[in-house]
């Protein structure tokens, strides 16, 4: 310790933390009361990126005995949340505190060392277990490196850490990973549109509005009449056919009893699916989907979904 702060090595730092949305829920509490202590004991700027995702960038930045102070806070208050969710449950052996860092991929050769030399000797001697990810998170150039072990043994870890950063910045260029809004699937049944969270469908009713007025403007027009005005939806749209194969152990569960869940996709979809028999000596059976562009991705998606 004594060596980071003399050494000259107490500048400002950033180090970025990858969380789920309970996480974060918890490290921000009630009226943000939490995150607030937390800045002001630490001294520590604690931003949390925006976000309606189910990961969100929580960034610390300054001086390193700020930092070390704001993941000593926020190693103690989730190993506070392990406590409080084992209290009721059958669960005898605690399940460690676990922090996803990311970092620049052009630091995480440092961090591990030549051959795993450094890595393990942090794992060594602060009883922390690290893991380095071999790919990069999406459309980024970094990579995510978790953490876990006790707060005490993570808080080593990350004094660790922040050491090997310091000795080796990063190098060129850093494209910073930022996660992504869930896209929620959409879903059209019995005329109503409903958007998948988690386990649930949410109905949605402007959505339910357009697939009703989709409904009523059948594609196609009888002769010499004009085509009906729905914007988005023309009448000459181009029907096409895409082509899947499925392995024949899992058409049965698209097929579903007695046809029952194909026939659910068809009316759900909109699209027309023809299933080829099975052909001898191969594995996998053809399927063809047939209808507009929206109507064969919302079959595939319901297929692949199935």
């Amino acid at each position: 310790d004594a060596k980071v702060t003399e050494g000259g090595l107490n500048v400002t730092l950033t180090i970025r933390l990858l969380m789920h949305g309970k996480e974060v829920g918890s490290i921000i509490g009630k009226k943000g009361e939490t995150v607030k202590k937390m800045r002001e004991e630490s001294g520590a700027r604690i931003n949390i990126s925006e976000g309606s995702c189910p990961e969100r960038i929580v960034t610390i930045t300054g001086p390193t005995d700020a930092i070390f102070k704001a993941f000593s806070m926020i190693a103690l208050k989730f190993e506070e949340d392990i406590n409080a969710s084992m209290t009721n449950s059958t669960v005898t052996s605690k399940p460690p505190v676990t922090l996803r860092l990311v970092v620049p991929a052009s630091q995480c050769g440092s961090l591990i060392g030549k051959g795993g030399s450094k890595i393990k000797e942090i794992r060594e001697s602060t009883g922390a277990q690290v893991q380095v990810a071999g790919d990069m998170l999406p459309n980024s150039t970094e990579r995510a490196v978790t953490i876990s072990g006790t707060p005490d043994a993570i808080i080593q870890c990350v004094k660790q850490i922040c050491v090997v950063m310091l000795e080796s910045p990063p190098k060129g260029a850093t494209i910073p990973y930022r996660p992504k809004p869930a896209s929620a699937p959409i879903i059209f049944a019995g005329g109503q549109a409903f958007t998948i969270q988690g386990q649930y469908a949410i109905p949605h009713p402007d959505l339910t509005k357009l697939h009703q007025l989709a409904m009523q403007h059948p594609p196609f027009t009888p002769l010499g009449q004009t085509t009906p005005g729905f914007p988005g939806l023309d009448a000459t749209t181009p029907t096409s056919s895409h082509e899947l194969t499925i392995p024949n152990d899992l058409i049965g569960c698209i097929i579903g009893r007695q046809g029952s869940k194909i026939n659910e996709i068809r009316q759900m979809s909109g699209a027309q699916i023809k299933i080829a028999n099975a052909t001898e000596g191969s594995a996998e059976r053809q399927v063809t989907i047939t209808g507009s562009p929206a109507n064969i991705s919302l079959a595939q998606y319901l297929i692949n979904a199935r």
